[in-house]
């Protein structure tokens, strides 16, 4: 994939290799106490599917799990609080140098424990940041950061979400939406519906900027947690819900980002005459 005529590096195939049995077994044989780990990664997985009618309710016991034995920064990623810290800001930079003002209304899907959202809320005009998360123990770990952070007179707005519905949440509403990490452990099926609900509740000439894993093959997924799209696949389907865009500029991280803006209305007329 190329971003300005600039190669990409893609991860997908690094990726995959460890994906493979060889790599597993070799892994096994050089570090023995990682087999104990994937096997319970493993059984829980196929434990919490026969126990789940979706994959959001799947993914919301995952990290339920994950912010019971790893603690909240864990379950978003980063077990280290540096590692935590340098995630945050590298993502609240980028949206900041790439269009997001202070006065923008601005929709974190999958916030977490706020780990940019807490950027976010200290440089946005009060009220104008909204985060959802499907996970309730994960948006107590973002309450525990505003206040660790003293963010509470931002006035913002933390809300769990059973699935893909962003039906309370009026239309037109936001400037930005923003989802770190979150098409990278979901199913295509999931991201076409958030498709039509972000392109609902932005506003005309928004934009909505998402990561995701890629892969040059077709779509896999490791354990139902990690999964793994061609660029064009999510394009495709993004225009079909009505947006225009394509591969990020300038970003830099193993997973690349996507900005998709819905077009105005004059827009699209001038566009079709």
């Amino acid at each position: 994939m190329q971003v300005n005529g600039t190669k990409r590096v893609s991860f997908s195939s690094v990726a995959r290799t460890r994906n493979s049995l060889m790599h597993k077994t070799a892994q096994a044989f050089r570090k023995p106490a990682l087999v104990k780990k994937y096997a319970r990664r493993v059984l829980r997985n196929k434990r919490l599917q026969r126990t789940s009618q979706s994959h959001p309710e799947f993914y919301r016991a995952v990290m339920a799990d994950d912010v019971k034995h790893r603690k909240a920064i864990g379950a978003v990623g980063t077990e280290r609080e540096g590692r935590w810290k340098a995630v945050g800001k590298k993502q609240f930079r980028y949206l900041r140098s790439h269009g997001l003002d202070r006065h923008h209304h601005l929709l974190e899907i999958g916030c977490g424990n706020l780990r940019a959202g807490r950027h976010f809320i200290r440089y946005l005009e009060p009220g104008h940041y909204t985060g959802v998360d499907i996970s309730p123990e994960i948006l107590l770990a973002a309450q525990d950061t505003i206040v660790q952070d003293g963010l509470q007179d931002r006035d913002s707005r933390l809300f769990v979400v059973a699935g893909t519905s962003l039906a309370f949440l009026p239309a037109d509403r936001f400037d930005v939406v923003h989802a770190h990490s979150v098409f990278s452990h979901t199913p295509i099926e999931v991201i076409v519906a958030y498709f039509d609900e972000v392109y609902r509740v932005l506003r005309p000439g928004g934009f909505f900027d998402f990561t995701y894993h890629d892969t040059d093959e077709k779509p896999w997924n490791f354990l139902e947690e990690d999964y793994y799209y061609p660029t064009d696949l999510l394009l495709e389907y993004a225009r079909k819900a009505g947006f225009v865009g394509g591969p990020a500029d300038e970003w830099i991280y193993p997973q690349p980002k996507i900005r998709l803006v819905k077009p105005i209305p004059d827009e699209v007329d001038k566009a079709t005459d």
